[in-house]
C-alpha cells in the first residue's frame, strides 16, 4: 500500500490545473477555473477547478476528486498507475510495494476466505484469464471462422481483446497449478458441482472481457459457438461484478459518446463490436438482462441523450418497454430518452452490415421520444373511442405516472393523458391519487433549504483547514448519542487527520478525498469540500467552527434530557435528577 504521507507529498507537488489541462482546455474563472464537464454532456460549463484547494468539482453531475481521481476517472488509470503516472511528472519515486508474484501471476495458495484476498489479486487473475483466451484465439480455427463470418477484423477482435474459452472442463489448470484455489471460484472463472467436482465456467464460447468504470476486467460474457445453451453465458455475481450495474463497451466508449453527445444502447455484445467497426463507436449493451434503474442514471451521467435501439419482435419489444419502466424514475427534465426499432428480422449487427453506417445511423435519428413510446404502448388493443378503453388507458397509465419525479415531464404527460381520456387534469389528478403536478416544481426557489447541520459545518471547516482539530473536542463526539451518516463521516475524517498529522501542514487536504475513494462515506465527504469552493478570507472560521460546536453541545444536551424524562421519576439516581434539574435550567 502506498503510504499517506507520500500521496500527500505527492499533491502538494502536482498542480491539478496543470494536470487537467494536458487532457482539456480550462479557463480562468476569478479565482477557479472553469470548463464543459468531460464526465457528461452538457453546454454551459459546470465542472469547476480549484488550484487553491487541488480539487475539481462538477456542479452538475457530481464528480469530484483530486488530481488522482482525475486520473483514475478520465484517463482510466488504477490508483497505482495514477499515483506512479503523477510522482513521474514530478521527480517524485514512489516507494516500491511488496508482493508475493511468482511468474507474473499472485501466489493463490491457502485462500480460504474472499476477505484474505484483496481486489488487486481479483483484478490480476480476471487479467491472466484475459491472456488466456486471446491466446486460444489464435488457435482455433473455429473461433477465427466464427468472427470472420460474422464480419469481424483481426484489429477489431484485438481492440475488444475478444478471446476463445476452448472446449474441455479443466483448460484454466494450465496456468493455474493451484486449480483448487478459492479465488477462481471468487471471480467467477470455474464452476463447481453439487460433488465439489471443479471445472471450467466458460467452455467452446466465443469471450468478451466486461470492463467496470475504471477500465479493469471485472467479468466476461460468452458466446457459444455449437448449440448448446444458454447462447451467451455472463460471469455469475462477484466481487467485481454485478450485472446490474455494468454495461459493456462503457469505459471505451465514454469519449465517443461526448463527443457525438448521445449513447445508443443495443442488446448483445456483437452488436456494439460490429458498430464500433462501422464508425458507429457510441454504443452500449446490456449484459443480456434487463435495462435497470442503475443502468440509466450511469447513462444520464454521460450525455443527454440516451437512445435504446431494440430488435422489432415481439422480445424487443418486450424489452425496450422494461427499459421505459426504469427509466421513468431516473428521467430528468432536460435529457431525453428515446427508442428505436429495427425491422423485424434483424439486429443491429446485421442491419448495419447490410445496409450501412449512414443507414444505421438514419433510424437513430428517427427514434420515439419516451412520451410518444409510452403512450403508444399503452393506447396497443384499446379503442379509444369507447368509454371503457379510456378507462383502462388512464387505470394502466397510473402506476407509470406515479413513478415520474421530473417535473416538466410529469406535467406534460399528465396532460397528454387527458386529452386521450378526454378527462380534465384536474379530475385525473384526483382519480389517480397522485401529488398534484404542480408539487413537483422545485421548492427550493421559494423555500429556504435546511440549515447545514453542525456536523456538516465541522467537516467542512477541517477540510478546509484541517489545523482546526486541535481546538475540536473529542468528548463530544465520543459521547453524541446520535448515530448519523454524518457524524459517522466526521469521526472518521477526524480518526484520518489524526494518523496522518502532516495534513495538518497545509490549509487544504485534497489527499482526504483520495483516502476516503472507496469508503462509504466518499460522497458526503465530496459534497462537503465542493461545498466549500466559495470560501474565501471573508468567510469567519473561527465563528462558524465554534457556532458549529455550540450547536452539537445543545443538541447533546437536548438527547441527554429527553433520555433522563423518558424514565420514571422514581428510577432516576439522584445524581440524574440533578443533572436534570441542571439541563432543564440551562435548556429552560
Amino acid at each position: 500500500m502506498i503510504p499517506q504521507s507520500f500521496i500527500q507529498g505527492l499533491l502538494n507537488r502536482v498542480d491539478i490545473v496543470d494536470v487537467i489541462e494536458r487532457h482539456m482546455p480550462l479557463k480562468k474563472s476569478g479565482t477557479n477555473y472553469i470548463a464543459c464537464c468531460p464526465f457528461h454532456s452538457e453546454k454551459t460549463p459546470s465542472f469547476t477547478v480549484s488550484p487553491t484547494k487541488q480539487f475539481y468539482h462538477c456542479f452538475g453531475c457530481g464528480a469530484h476528486g483530486s488530481a488522482v481521481g482525475f486520473m483514475m476517472e478520465y484517463v482510466g488509470m488504477d490508483f497505482v498507475e495514477a499515483v506512479n503516472d503523477l510522482a513521474s511528472r514530478v521527480g517524485m519515486q514512489v516507494p516500491v510495494q511488496k508482493k508475493d508474484i511468482r511468474h507474473g501471476m499472485p501466489d493463490f495458495k491457502g485462500c480460504r476466505q474472499n476477505k484474505e484476498n484483496s481486489s488487486q489479486d481479483l483484478f490480476e487473475v480476471m487479467n491472466i484469464v484475459t491472456r488466456f483466451y486471446r491466446e486460444q484465439l489464435k488457435r482455433s480455427e473455429r473461433g477465427i471462422a466464427y468472427l470472420k463470418e460474422r464480419g469481424l477484423t483481426g484489429e477489431t477482435a484485438a481492440r475488444f481483446a475478444i478471446g476463445y474459452a476452448p472446449a474441455g472442463q479443466q483448460n484454466l489448470a494450465e496456468i493455474f497449478p493451484d486449480y483448487h484455489s478459492r479465488i477462481l471460484l471468487e471471480v467467477g472463472v470455474v464452476s463447481e458441482s453439487g460433488e465439489s467436482k471443479r471445472y471450467d465456467r466458460f467452455r467452446d464460447r466465443i469471450m468478451f472481457p466486461i470492463l467496470n468504470q475504471k477500465g479493469r476486467i471485472a467479468g466476461f460474457g460468452g458466446r457459444v459457438l455449437g448449440q448448446n445453451e444458454p447462447k451467451y453465458l455472463n460471469s455469475p455475481e462477484t466481487p467485481l461484478f454485478e450485472k446490474g450495474r455494468e454495461l459493456y463497451n462503457l469505459f471505451t466508449a465514454r469519449r465517443a459518446i461526448r463527443d457525438a453527445e448521445r449513447v445508443i444502447v443495443v442488446e448483445g455484445y456483437m452488436d456494439v463490436v460490429v458498430l464500433s467497426q462501422h464508425g458507429i463507436e457510441y454504443v452500449v449493451a446490456t449484459l443480456g438482462t434487463a435495462t435497470t434503474p442503475h443502468h440509466v442514471q450511469k447513462l444520464l451521467r454521460q450525455t443527454d441523450n440516451v437512445l435504446f435501439c431494440f430488435d422489432g419482435d415481439n422480445a424487443g419489444r418486450k424489452a425496450a418497454w422494461r427499459a421505459l419502466e426504469n427509466s421513468l424514475a431516473q428521467f430528468v427534465d432536460g435529457k431525453n430518452i428515446g427508442f428505436v426499432f429495427l425491422p423485424e428480422g434483424e439486429d443491429p449487427d446485421s442491419y448495419v452490415r447490410k445496409f450501412g453506417k449512414d443507414a444505421f445511423e438514419g433510424l437513430i435519428n428517427q427514434a420515439l421520444p419516451l412520451s410518444v413510446f409510452l403512450f403508444k404502448g399503452l393506447s396497443e388493443g384499446i379503442n379509444l373511442q369507447t368509454s371503457e378503453g379510456r378507462a383502462k388507458l388512464v387505470q394502466d397509465a397510473k402506476p407509470l405516472l406515479a413513478k415520474v419525479v421530473a417535473p416538466i415531464l410529469a406535467l406534460m404527460l399528465l396532460k397528454r393523458l387527458a386529452e386521450l381520456s378526454g378527462i380534465s387534469q384536474d379530475e385525473l389528478e384526483g382519480l389517480l391519487q397522485i401529488r398534484r403536478v404542480s408539487s413537483f416544481l422545485p421548492r427550493g426557489r421559494i423555500l429556504r433549504p435546511n440549515p447545514i447541520s453542525p456536523c456538516r459545518w465541522l467537516i467542512q471547516v477541517l477540510l478546509h483547514d484541517p489545523g482546526y482539530i486541535l481546538r475540536l473536542d473529542r468528548k463530544l463526539l465520543s459521547e453524541h448519542g446520535e448515530s448519523t451518516e454524518e457524524m459517522a463521516a466526521l469521526v472518521a475524517l477526524v480518526e484520518f487527520i489524526d494518523t496522518h498529522p502532516h495534513v495538518m501542514e497545509n490549509t487544504a487536504i485534497p489527499s482526504a478525498i483520495t483516502y476516503f475513494y472507496n469508503s462509504p462515506h466518499r460522497s458526503l465527504l465530496e459534497k462537503a469540500q465542493s461545498a466549500t469552493l466559495s470560501w474565501d478570507n471573508a468567510i469567519d472560521l473561527e465563528a462558524e467552527f465554534n457556532g458549529a460546536l455550540a450547536r452539537l453541545r445543545e443538541m447533546q444536551r437536548k438527547q441527554r434530557m429527553t433520555e433522563l424524562q423518558n424514565k420514571s421519576l422514581s428510577a432516576l439516581t439522584s445524581d440524574e435528577k440533578q443533572e436534570l434539574q441542571r439541563l432543564s435550567v440551562f435548556l429552560g
